[in-house]
């Protein structure tokens, strides 16, 4: 199915280095629109929270320690197909598998430290949307 909106997360390490008016430009000149972008610090609690579904798997914990080290950037956005197209620009969870030019190639250290989260599906892009942001917050 397709969608008209997505959320990304720019991570810690995309914060710390420096990375986030790139990945935005990237972003953008891939033909998103931002329908709601803000910069933020994830608690344990909402760490824990919102990747629950990693909760059995073993990397769990660093996960939530390593998303709760600095500030993130969340955004919601839009575009035909905004899922799959995003997981595309984003590309492979391990950057060294990533294709050339997209955003984890250009800017992702390793697979834990991979600068970007994007959505999986429909379902979960509303879900993470709505985790980050009210209704009056997107527009």
């Amino acid at each position: 199915m397709a969608t008209n909106r997505t959320f990304t997360m720019i991570k810690p390490d995309g914060v710390e280095d420096g990375h986030t008016g790139a990945i935005l430009d990237k972003i953008t000149a891939s033909g998103f629109r931002i329908v709601a972008l803000k910069k933020t610090q994830m608690t344990v609690a909402d760490a824990q929270e919102f990747y629950s579904v990693h909760s059995e798997r073993p990397f769990y914990g660093e996960l939530v320690e390593f998303m709760t080290r600095g500030p993130v950037v969340a955004a919601v956005l839009e575009k035909e197909n905004a899922v799959a197209d995003f997981r595309t620009l984003i590309g492979a969870t391990n950057p060294a598998d990533a294709a050339d030019g997209t955003i984890r190639k250009m800017f992702a250290k390793s697979m834990g430290e991979n600068a970007v989260h994007g959505s999986d599906s429909d379902e979960n892009a509303a879900i993470e949307s709505a985790f980050h942001f009210s209704a009056r917050e997107m527009f």
